[in-house]
């Protein structure tokens, strides 16, 4: 767990449920994120994963319970959650790029049209991002010219280019054909050795024994195990991680 001064993110017992309770996502989890850490989340399909992962920038609200980023509690009333947004770099499952834009146009958009860079400034960037993905040279084209890899690397770069402290990742390589999973991979295992701190929800379990400092596991909403990989995949504490894992390795 991540202790001290270096808490990047600490959540402390959050609960979230839909349809007026019916349906529990979350019961009281709670997590710290150190900074540059790299945190792998894994479990069934319903497990609450990805509610967890959007609950950390407030694209889902909690029900209860408080998430402290940079030392805010950011679930707090009066908070501006769009300032603290800006620090969250979000890479969905399904790319989000706006197909009428340019690739270029969908990395300098968030941070031209918040002013946080000039044209100029945003558009060198873009092009220093894009060549070091291998795609500077699709610049001018549109998103459906770009096979799910290349979008996925966009999507990306995108959330790069805000220069966030934090990485989301909600199962970034899922909807892609197998080959293509490998070149999004390498992109975040590059990001990990450069100290980004990421937080990724993901099936892929070569990459959270390989990458990740800490693995979680969860099943109906509730974080049930973590480790650092190598104890966790070795040797599960809970009877229902070992079960899980029987499956997917």
């Amino acid at each position: 767990m991540a202790t001290g001064s270096d808490k990047l993110i600490r959540v402390v017992g959050i609960s979230k449920t839909y349809n007026k309770g019916a349906v529990t996502a979350l019961k009281n989890c709670s997590i710290d994120i150190a900074n540059g850490e790299v945190v792998a989340i894994i479990g069934p399909s319903g497990s609450g994963k990805s509610t967890l992962l959007r609950c950390l920038n407030l694209l889902e609200e909690p029900d209860g319970g408080h998430i402290y980023f940079d030392g805010v509690d950011i679930a707090g009333k009066n908070v501006k959650i769009d300032q603290h947004r800006r620090k969250m770099g979000m890479v969905f499952q399904h790319f989000n790029l706006f197909p009428h834009m340019t690739v270029q146009r969908n990395i300098t958009l968030a941070p031209t049209e918040l002013k946080l860079k000039t044209k100029a400034e945003a558009d060198a960037l873009a092009k220093e991002l894009l060549g070091r993905i291998g795609l500077a040279d699709k610049a001018s084209e549109y998103p459906s010219m770009l096979s799910g890899g290349q979008k996925q690397r966009v999507a990306i770069v995108r959330a790069l280019a805000m220069q966030p402290e934090v990485m989301l990742f909600d199962e970034p390589t899922s909807a892609l054909d197998p080959e293509m999973v490998g070149e999004v991979l390498d992109l975040m295992r590059a990001l990990a050795r450069e100290g980004m701190t990421m937080v990724v929800v993901t099936h892929e379990m070569g990459f959270a024994r390989e990458v990740a400092h800490r693995v979680v596991f969860m099943d109906e909403g509730t974080i049930l195990e973590e480790n650092e990989p190598q104890a966790f995949f070795a040797a599960p504490q809970q009877q229902r991680t070992k079960d899980f894992l029987a499956k997917v390795l």
